[in-house]
C-alpha cells in the first residue's frame, strides 16, 4: 500500500541545504529553487502506520501540534492524499532560541488504494495529535464474460 523510494543522499543534501536557506531567508535571485518542482514538495512527511485485518485497513499519521482544521485528506483515482502545513510560531519576544529541532511547513502523503477498499466508506478521526483514516474492506469486482459473435 505504501509506495517506496530509492534513498538518495544527494536530494536528501540538497533538502537540507534548502531548509537552511529558507530559515535564513536566503534565496534565489528569481524566488525559486533549481531544478524543483516546487507543487509537488513537501517540507517534511508525518510518520505513518499501516495496519490491516480482515474488515479495513487503517492508516494512523502522527501530527503533533496540528489541530483537524489544518489536515486535508482526498481520495482521487484509487489515491489518498494525506496534506496540511505546520506553521512556524511567531516569536515577538526578545528570546533568543538556542535549538530549532521541529519541522514546519508543508506536507503530503499519497498512499495508493489496493482495489478491495470502498472508496466511499473511508472514515476519518483525529485525536492527540494522531489522525486515524478507517478504510473498509470490499469484496473485489468479478470479472465480466463478454460472449464474442464471430460471423
Amino acid at each position: 500500500m505504501a509506495n517506496i523510494t530509492r534513498w538518495n543522499p544527494i536530494s536528501e543534501f540538497e533538502d537540507l541545504l534548502d531548509r537552511y536557506n529558507r530559515y535564513f531567508g536566503v534565496s534565489n535571485p528569481n524566488g525559486e529553487r533549481e531544478g524543483k518542482d516546487l507543487f509537488s514538495r513537501s517540507d517534511w512527511a508525518p510518520a505513518v502506520d499501516i495496519k490491516e485485518n480482515s474488515e479495513h485497513f487503517e492508516i494512523a499519521a502522527e501530527l503533533p501540534g496540528l489541530s483537524k482544521d489544518d489536515v486535508k485528506v482526498t481520495v482521487q483515482d484509487g489515491v489518498l492524499s494525506i496534506q496540511g502545513e505546520r506553521k512556524k510560531e511567531e516569536d515577538t519576544s526578545d528570546d533568543r532560541q538556542h535549538r530549532v529541532e521541529r519541522i514546519y511547513g508543508k506536507f503530503l502523503r499519497r498512499f495508493t488504494l489496493p482495489d478491495n477498499v470502498d472508496e466511499d466508506s473511508i472514515k476519518a478521526s483525529f485525536r492527540d495529535g494522531i489522525l486515524t483514516l478507517t478504510l473498509a474492506k470490499t469484496e473485489p469486482a468479478e470479472p465480466k464474460a463478454i460472449e464474442v459473435d464471430v460471423d
